[in-house]
């Protein structure tokens, strides 16, 4: 009887405990939120995680855990590019007209296959949806990463999503706005040859520059991230300099449409500007990595 009587309450009771739930439940995630902020991550250097993964078992199936983890947050990330791929279908045509601005408009191609048109739609379709995507892949890269940070660097690497989007959105309005203009003049002058441009071509080079134009942009966040994991620190890569441009001039001449030094140093002169931004964001990263250890090296010294 006392069995009957107690799911009778909880049935009675359901809705009532059902809408709390619903009620409270921001609650509770913030809570977690802000618990997975300022939770310290444990000390593991690098040389001592690779030693346990060769000598201790337990070290190797926590480092497949790991994998596993990762492997969620990058399906997530997929289905999120899939859904991004999907909104921007419906936009794509617009897109495409944007994009053959520069060449005074769609009328000025000429298809010669029967599959280039789609093949051209489906192109775009997928630069736009990595672009409608990107800022929740980059917090799936975040929520991985963010248990081996400490609770400031999280905070910073929160704030850096809506920069990440921003660095790779103003990489490809660069590349639009004024890479394009100068070298498209310049490749389709070239000799005096009246060139017949082809939808593939045309919107694969586009599409293709501002894509990889606009991760180049990501440099700054990518060094601020290894430099919070402890990978590079921002002193060699001050000294080093003088390399850096020079790879980073061999990678603007591969970039670069053209082979003009005009259109060379619209690539190179950016990306110069962004390695030294992302030293700046090394030195921060580095400092606030190194901060711990002085509080407490300052604490032992006062006892």
């Amino acid at each position: 009887m006392r069995k009957f009587f107690r799911s009778l309450g909880l049935i009675i009771t359901f809705p009532f405990r059902a809408i709390w739930w619903i009620i409270n439940l921001p609650v509770r995630a913030f809570r977690s939120a802000r618990d997975f902020l300022v939770t310290e991550p444990d000390e593991h250097p690098l040389g001592e995680v690779i030693s346990d993964l060769v000598r201790d078992e337990q070290a190797r199936n926590m480092f497949w855990e790991q994998i596993e983890i990762f492997r969620a947050h990058l399906l997530r990330s997929v289905i999120a590019i899939a859904i991004g791929v999907g909104i921007t279908l419906y936009f794509t045509p617009k897109i495409v007209d944007f994009l053959a601005v520069p060449i005074h408009g769609i009328g000025s191609l000429r298809a010669i296959e029967v599959t280039e048109s789609i093949s051209v739609y489906m192109k775009v379709s997928l630069l736009g949806g990595i672009a409608i995507a990107l800022p929740y892949v980059v917090f799936e890269l975040w929520l991985f990463i963010a248990p081996g940070l400490r609770p400031r660097e999280r905070m910073y690497g929160l704030i850096g999503i809506p920069l990440a989007v921003v660095f790779f959105v103003g990489g490809m309005a660069f590349t639009y706005f004024v890479v394009l203009p100068s070298a498209l003049p310049f490749l389709l002058g070239i000799l005096g040859i009246q060139a017949q441009l082809r939808p593939d071509s045309y919107f694969s080079f586009v599409t293709g520059l501002m894509f990889w134009v606009g991760v180049a942009f990501e440099f700054p966040l990518i060094i601020y991230l290894l430099t919070a994991l402890g990978f590079v620190k921002p002193q060699p890569l001050l000294r080093n300099w003088r390399i850096a441009v020079v790879v980073i001039a061999v990678i603007a001449a591969a970039v670069t449409p053209t082979v003009d030094p005009l259109n060379m140093s619209l690539i190179m002169l950016p990306m110069i500007g962004l390695y030294f931004l992302g030293i700046g964001f090394s030195f921060f990263a580095y400092r606030e990595r190194k901060r711990p250890a002085e509080q407490k090296q300052a604490q032992e010294a006062a006892k």
